[in-house]
């Protein structure tokens, strides 16, 4: 509402407009592109996690076994879990960047670009595809992650539909935990840099 305020004095969207309606298009598509960078940022933090846990089963000796034999007794062996921790850490915020950035970009260079109209229907389209997808991913990957917790506590550990859940909440916890709810930051950033530069779009856009 605001940004429309400053925009053109109406808070009315004439969606029949080319450039609100490709702008609405862009905004709905730019919010899959950023969750599915989301997604892939988790999966690439689990197959590096993944990777430095075979390492340390191939090189640390007696891990497998959790213990080694020294001087007639046994000594437990354990795992450099900092290690697996400092991963997540760094993956965490360094595959953040590109999906941040985008927040700012994104209105910025439309703005500059196709003008105050086009940024008003990616906006729009934003926030509708946003939130009916935030909410998806947090009642879907919850569902996911029940499933998974109902099946072991009547007893099922271990059995096909167990297999079949612990796949399911993989998927589920990025979902309901990284992608979900930055949908709702991404979005109010998108919104707060929009409304920032709105003045500037009105004189320096490329096509007015």
């Amino acid at each position: 509402r605001s940004y429309a305020t400053d925009a053109s004095g109406n808070i009315a969207l004439n969606v029949l407009d080319p450039k609100i309606f490709f702008g609405v298009i862009f905004g709905a598509g730019i919010i899959w592109f950023f969750s599915g960078l989301l997604v892939n940022s988790v999966t690439n933090g689990a197959k590096n996690i993944v990777q430095e846990v075979r390492n340390q089963f191939a090189n640390i000796l007696g891990l497998k076994e959790g213990f080694i034999i020294k001087d007639n007794k046994k000594v437990k062996v354990k795992p450099d879990s900092k290690r697996c921790v400092g991963i997540a850490t760094d993956n965490s915020i360094g595959q953040m960047k590109p999906p941040a950035l985008m927040a700012i970009i994104v209105p910025i260079i439309s703005g500059f670009i196709f003008g105050t109209d086009f940024v008003s229907g990616v906006l729009f389209g934003s926030i509708t595809a946003g939130t009916m997808l935030a909410i998806f991913f947090g009642n879907s990957g919850g569902a996911w992650d029940n499933a998974k917790k109902s099946i072991e506590e009547s007893g099922l550990k271990g059995s096909p539909e167990h297999v079949a859940s612990v796949v399911g909440d993989t998927v589920g916890d990025p979902l309901k935990d990284t992608a979900g709810p930055s949908l709702d930051i991404f979005i109010k950033i998108m919104d707060n840099v929009a409304l920032v530069f709105v003045n500037f779009f009105k004189v320096f856009s490329l096509f007015k």
